[in-house]
């Protein structure tokens, strides 16, 4: 059955304060301070991906959104300092703690936490079926920040910035979660009072773990800080849709602009060719009026005799298409019974050719039947000549025979 724990999802493991550096992505050789204060910095573990994540969140921003791999490598660089290279968001951390005791936990509980993920990463590599963890870029709604080169895994080692105290009391840390498979160990109180020796932090530790109620308020915290980065994502894309939705305003003035002004150069245009239109119009009406002044009174005068001739050769031409349609009208007239008449010689040509072919045909059948008669006739003489010879035989036989 599953706990109440599980099923929350990601749940806090521990929880420390300092402050938050990030690593300059142009120079890559000095430190930007990520935070204004000591910040919450907190370990996650998500039992659905077995995904560990350190996280922290500074009012609605994401300073800290690394996702812990068997390769990342944390290092102390001075009592109180120490950084780690995160490859998939392209940056280097740093923290700042109040104590080298803090920063001895810190480092304890991220190699703790490497030992775990490296052991779930040993568990898949041997068919074990585990959730691909997301990189903390792709985990965290907050865009990460751009750098010009990849970096290694424990990044270029820089001095510690210089960096004020931080006086505030540490958060307690939670209970380690039940479901981790013995990957870690009991969290312990995640940092002391600046003031505190490392002697009595490490009695701290030793100390046992808070109750119900402490756990609750570590996940009400992270909760909280999910809630930030949603806002801040939020905010970022209003932003961006505020930068679009300007940018279409003004492109859509400055078509409207366009629009305008094309719609003004068309009247404009118009007024011209009408303008145009009208000035021929009048040097047209001139021109005629220039060359009627031109030619004078003879001129008028031979135009008048040409059109009088030009009238009386169309009067001509008048008589001379009624006299040739009448012509037209009689030799059709008399065509008409031309036509008649060949179509009965026609026909009568008919009747004679079908008259000559019958006849032909008779002739034919008259010749062939005299044909039959003769061939007949041939047959009946040249039997009658076998008869009379075989009579004069028998007539010589009977002479014979009698004169015997």
């Amino acid at each position: 059955m599953t706990s109440g724990k599980d099923a929350m999802g990601e749940q806090p493991i521990f929880t420390c304060k300092a402050h938050v550096f990030h690593i300059d992505p142009k120079t890559k050789r000095s430190w930007i301070p990520a935070s204004t204060l000591a910040v919450n910095v907190s370990f996650f573990y998500d039992s659905s991906r077995s995904l560990y994540r350190i996280i922290s969140v500074e009012g609605t921003k994401a300073v800290i959104n690394s996702t812990i791999t068997p390769s990342m490598t944390f290092t102390k660089t001075s009592q109180k300092f120490g950084q780690w290279s995160d490859i998939r968001a392209n940056t280097v951390y740093g923290l700042g703690f109040s104590s080298e005791a803090e920063l001895n936990k810190f480092i304890e509980k991220f190699q703790e936490v490497k030992e775990a993920t490296r052991s779930a990463s040993n568990k898949a590599s041997n068919g074990t079926v585990i959730t691909t963890p997301v990189t903390s870029a792709n985990a965290s709604p907050v865009t990460t920040r751009a750098s010009g080169g990849a970096l290694s895994d424990a990044g270029p080692l820089l001095d510690p910035p210089s960096m004020q105290p931080s006086c505030t009391s540490p958060a307690p840390a939670s209970t380690s979660q039940d479901d981790t498979g013995g990957h870690h160990r009991t969290p312990q109180s995640s940092v002391s009072q600046p003031n505190d020796s490392p002697k009595h932090q490490s009695n701290e530790g030793k100390s046992p773990a808070p109750g119900p109620t402490s756990s609750t308020e570590v996940q009400l915290k992270y909760e909280n800080d999910r809630l930030k980065l949603a806002l801040a994502h939020s905010s970022a894309n209003a932003k961006k849709w505020e930068v679009e939705l300007a940018t279409l305003k003004n492109n859509n003035m400055r078509l409207t602009s366009a629009l305008q002004e094309s719609t003004a150069n068309v009247d404009e245009w118009k007024r011209q060719l009408h303008s145009y239109k009208e000035e021929n119009q009048r040097l047209k009406s001139k021109y005629i009026e220039l060359e009627a002044a031109k030619g004078g009174t003879e001129a008028a005068v031979e135009l008048r005799k040409e059109l009088a001739t030009l009238r009386l050769r169309v009067e001509t031409l008048e008589v001379e298409l009624k006299s040739k349609e009448e012509d037209l009208k009689r030799v059709t007239a008399g065509k008409q019974p031309a036509e008649d008449r060949c179509k009965a010689l026609q026909q009568e040509n008919a009747e004679l050719q079908a008259g000559v072919s019958l006849a032909q045909a008779q002739l034919e059948t008259a010749l062939a039947a005299h044909e039959s008669q003769r061939r007949v006739m041939e047959t009946l003489n040249a039997q009658l000549l076998v008869r009379i010879q075989e009579l004069a035989g028998i007539h010589r036989e009977i002479a014979t025979a009698l004169q015997t």
